[in-house]
């Protein structure tokens, strides 16, 4: 029994014990339950306080985007609309323009107009007193054919022999005023006084040129240049035209050749290969190329020298071959002179010269800058450089004035007119200035007179006459001894005997002179 009670009283007491258990825990969990209600409740309004936040910023975001993107499209349409206004302000005045245009183009039209029957009225009355003048020639003709017993056609005839007759008369009895007054004392005196008052008045610094063969060359570059076989050497001396020998002792290179624009390409070469390693670097690369790069940059410089003699003396441009020769004149010398700063002071001479002759000076200007263009062609045509000169003038379209001016300033042709004169007067004031050219007397002296004994030693000769500065030698033969084929022998004779026994610079004109002379005097 009692066991049983005690089973039963244990049963009891676990499914108290067990009863409370559930209970407890039942209010445990719906406390759980009530805390995690209140977390989430806390977790969703801090959610949606959260999400409110987001929301509200990215609003504002969204709002100040908008703001700025209107604020950008209303300064894009300000600024469109400005265009616009100025672009309608352009339309408008060019409308404007347009409008007072085609007002001025009605009353050129008018004008035309007014012009064409005005013309139309001057080219019927002339019409009609062209007839008129026909009708009065034909009527006088017939008078005079009255009055002379003689056909018209004899009548014209007779006239017209008498006005050349007149015209011939005029025509000598010119001549001999000025063959007069060419010796006569007070035209010397003239002429003198203009030459000093151009001289005078002209004034410049001149520098005297120099011009180097001799280019020292440091020893390394010099083992360049004749690396290779001497390759950029070549190359050089090919592109400038001018012959490069090398010195005893290998300190300087020679430069021979009268091309004066090539030897001044072999300088500039030579100088900078010594100066750049660049240059160095790209001669050894290309030597064809760096020498053309040379060449290239000086044509450059040679027309900016030839457009700034034109515009210096204030005168029309030439056709661009003349200058260019113009400015080739400033790598060529005469005696030491360079023959660009020559061409320009001369230029400037015959102007002034021109002025008190009461001549068009920018005429003078024009054929004395001209007159030596020859001289840079003399090393690839033969001949005088003044007959080169001419023949380029003229072949490139420059006055007839200007091609003879520049073709006689040494004699070669005959001048034909006043400005042929100017010019040989101003190139002579120009070389023979004190200083502008340098050599020595003793030597000059003796050219002369070489000259004149080579001409003095043949038979029937009667003198010899070195002129112009010795670049011309006239020999004057009796005619009763030499013939006039015997003259052009004689001629060829003394300018091959020149050639090979006698050294000078440039050329030497040989003039044979062969005249009968018939003297009778009236009394």
């Amino acid at each position: 029994m009692s066991a049983t009670l005690l089973i039963a009283s244990g049963l009891v007491g676990l499914g108290c014990g067990a009863g409370l258990a559930i209970s407890v825990g039942k209010q445990s969990l719906r406390e759980a339950r009530d805390a995690a209600k209140l977390e989430a409740q806390g977790l969703r309004k801090s959610a949606a306080m959260e999400a409110g936040a987001i929301r509200r910023k990215a609003e504002t975001q969204a709002r100040e985007s908008a703001l700025a993107l209107q604020e950008a499209a209303d300064a894009e349409l300000e600024s469109a609309q400005a265009s616009l206004d100025k672009v309608q302000e352009r339309v408008s005045s060019r409308g404007e323009a347009l409008a007072d245009r085609r007002e001025s183009l009605d009353e050129r039209k008018e004008e035309l107009r007014e012009r064409e029957s005005a013309v139309r009225s001057l080219r019927d009355r002339a019409k009609g007193l062209r007839l008129s003048t026909e009708e009065a020639k034909v009527e006088l003709l017939k008078q005079v054919e009255v009055l002379s017993q003689t056909s018209g056609a004899d009548v014209i005839e007779i006239l017209r022999s008498r006005w050349l007759e007149e015209a011939h008369a005029d025509g000598a009895q010119l001549l001999r005023t000025v063959e007069q007054s060419a010796a006569d004392a007070e035209t010397s005196r003239t002429a003198n006084r203009l030459i000093t008052v151009a001289v005078s008045r002209y004034q410049n610094h001149f520098l005297i040129d120099q011009s180097l063969s001799n280019i020292p060359v440091p020893a390394p570059v010099l083992k360049v240049l004749m690396a290779d076989d001497e390759r950029i050497l070549s190359a050089l001396a090919k592109g400038a035209n001018t012959k490069l020998n090398v010195q005893e002792g290998g300190e300087s290179i020679r430069l021979e050749g009268l091309d004066g624009v090539g030897r001044e390409v072999a300088r500039r070469g030579l100088k900078g290969l010594a100066r750049k390693a660049k240059a160095l670097a790209t001669a050894q690369e290309d030597p064809e190329a760096w020498v053309q790069m040379i060449r290239e940059r000086l044509d450059g410089e040679v027309v900016r020298l030839g457009k700034k003699a034109f515009k210096v003396l204030k005168v029309k441009p030439a056709h661009s071959e003349i200058v260019s020769l113009v400015g080739a004149l400033n790598y060529r010398t005469s005696y030491t002179q360079n023959q660009w700063l020559h061409a320009v002071e001369a230029s400037f001479l015959a102007g002034m010269m021109a002025q008190e002759l009461g001549l068009d000076v920018r005429l003078a200007r024009r054929a004395t800058l001209l007159h030596d263009i020859g001289k840079a062609l003399t090393h690839k045509i033969e001949g005088s450089h003044a007959v080169i000169g001419a023949d380029i003038a003229r072949r490139l379209g420059e006055d007839e004035i200007v091609a003879n001016a520049i073709g006689s300033h040494h004699a070669d042709e005959p001048a034909n007119s006043a400005y042929a004169y100017l010019v040989a007067a101003a190139d002579a004031m120009s070389g023979g200035r004190p200083g502008a050219r340098r050599e020595q007397s003793e030597g000059f002296s003796t050219r002369l007179e070489d000259l004149e004994r080579l001409g003095s030693g043949y038979k029937g000769v009667d003198h010899c006459a070195a002129v112009h500065g010795g670049r011309e030698l006239r020999v004057y033969v009796r005619n009763n001894e030499v013939s006039d084929l015997q003259a052009v022998e004689m001629s060829t004779d003394i300018a091959e005997r020149i050639s090979e026994e006698l050294v000078f610079p440039g050329q030497v004109k040989v003039t044979v002179i062969r005249a009968t002379e018939s003297v009778a005097v009236a009394l």
